[in-house]
């Protein structure tokens, strides 16, 4: 019975005991002096060495050779300019050459493209990055036309009008030399910047290579040669292949006149494909189609082509190129046809003219007059700008009207007047003739105060005894 009993017992293991987490304070030795230290310090004066490592970034910039050699330079082109009225100008150069805090969401980019990608996560190449040796080697006008040409590479791209490294777009440096700047053969359109421009001459020669060692493709350069040998009023001349216009370029009825975007690029020359351009009479052939006067052309199931008189005017034309193909496409794909659509009279369309602007309020001053595509292209540098691209872009004409100053407003204020800003009841705000009166009031109370001076006792002939002096 008491075996049976015994066997039928079960013995529990004992609990197992969770494993030792090791905590912070653990691992503080609290006879540590540092440690003590720390944990006695005022909140304030915490706070304090926190700000100074925080700052060590700033004193190493500072200290950095690299940065006083770049200082340096700047100062000294400064020098060359002459004096600089604003006196904002090295600021400026000084501000850009920090590195810029980027936010890391950035608005959505018109159409995507690498750049949207860049922005997203916050980095973002500024496109002046003309600093120092390089700023100095070129003059004003070319600096201009660089940050303005690489620019345009940027917004293609946020238009989606890139296609890997090909394509081109081109500007006319100098008439009297005959020096354009192109992309580097390799780069990306979101890679481009002021300084990696390649400056090339009339038969695609490389005159500067810029900050890259890319080269230049010949074969892609020959239709902008082309077209600056024939037409000395061209000063930019963009290629691009988009899917909409690589369609309507493959279309027997070409560019058709069913938007005011066809309309507004007037007369549409066409040029038919016969490969990679190369031959001499290739080019011949480009320069007669073109014409003298045509500002867009399309190159028969290839792509697109628009000319300008600058880099605003070029851009204006492709940018309207773009959207009367796109709107092409997607009207033919549902109205089943060109028989079903409803085309424009182009004789009887009227160059659009720029809409009168309302007059300025008081003390403003009149806008200036805006030439093709100057205004869509300035605000678009400010977008650009504002997402932390740094184009460099001279603008015209502010968007923000500044507040005008009243009539009491002066620019420095004055080291002496005459106004009281205090009470007559709060101390040392008496005028000089009141300080002047209290001050004779309080010396006769001080004498009263003293006693008489007459009434002092002097001592007595023999030494012994004072006798009062009567």
């Amino acid at each position: 019975m008491n075996g049976d009993s015994r066997a039928a017992v079960v013995t529990s293991p004992p609990p197992t005991t969770a494993p030792h987490k090791e905590r912070y304070f653990d691992r503080v030795d609290e006879n540590n002096p540092e440690y003590l230290r720390e944990r006695n310090m005022a909140p304030d004066l915490r706070q304090d060495f926190n700000m100074m490592e925080q700052k060590k970034r700033v004193s190493m910039i500072l200290q950095s050779p690299a940065f006083c050699e770049e200082l340096e330079s700047m100062i000294q082109e400064q020098f060359k300019k002459g004096k600089n009225p604003t006196g904002l100008l090295a600021l400026q150069q000084i501000a850009d050459f920090m590195t810029a805090n980027v936010p890391n969401v950035y608005p959505a980019a018109p159409q995507g493209g690498m750049a949207a990608l860049n922005m997203s996560l916050g980095m973002v190449t500024p496109v002046n990055d003309l600093r120092g040796s390089d700023s100095i080697a070129y003059d004003k006008g070319e600096k201009l036309l660089r940050c303005k040409l690489a620019a345009f590479y940027r917004l293609a791209d946020l238009f989606g009008w890139s296609q890997l490294i090909y394509n081109h777009i081109t500007t006319r440096v100098s008439s009297e030399q005959e020096h354009f700047l192109i992309v580097p053969f390799g780069l990306l359109y979101s890679e481009v910047t002021a300084s990696s421009l390649v400056k090339v001459n009339i038969q695609g020669e490389i005159v500067d290579r810029g900050s890259t060692n890319l080269g230049v493709n010949q074969a892609g350069f020959v239709l902008h040669s082309a077209i600056y040998a024939a037409r000395p009023d061209v000063k930019c001349v963009v290629h691009i292949h988009t899917p909409a216009g690589a369609a309507v370029s493959a279309m027997k009825c070409g560019l058709l006149p069913i938007s005011p975007e066809a309309l507004s690029l007037g007369e549409v020359a066409y040029h038919d494909y016969h490969g990679i351009l190369v031959e001499e009479e290739e080019k011949v052939l480009i320069q007669k189609n073109l014409g003298p006067k045509s500002k867009v052309l399309i190159l028969r199931n290839h792509g697109l082509v628009s000319v300008g008189g600058s880099v605003e005017e070029a851009f204006y034309y492709i940018h309207n190129l773009v959207v009367a193909c796109e709107i092409q496409v997607r009207t033919l794909a549902s109205a089943g046809g060109p028989d079903n659509l409803v085309l424009l009279d182009p004789g009887k369309y009227k160059a659009k003219s720029r809409s009168p602007e309302s007059p300025g309020g008081e003390g403003t001053s009149s806008p200036p007059k805006w030439q093709i595509g100057e205004q869509e292209f300035e605000a678009l540098m400010r977008m650009l700008d504002n997402l932390g691209y740094r184009t460099g872009y001279p603008y015209r004409y502010p968007a923000l009207r500044e507040k005008s100053k009243k009539h009491s407003d002066v620019e420095a204020p004055a080291s002496v007047t005459g106004y009281s800003f205090a009470g007559d009841g709060d101390p040392g705000t008496c005028s000089p003739l009141r300080h002047s009166f209290q001050k004779q009031q309080r010396e006769k109370t001080r004498w009263l105060s003293s006693g008489r001076g007459d009434d002092a006792s002097e001592e007595g002939q023999n030494g012994s005894s004072p006798k009062s002096k009567t």
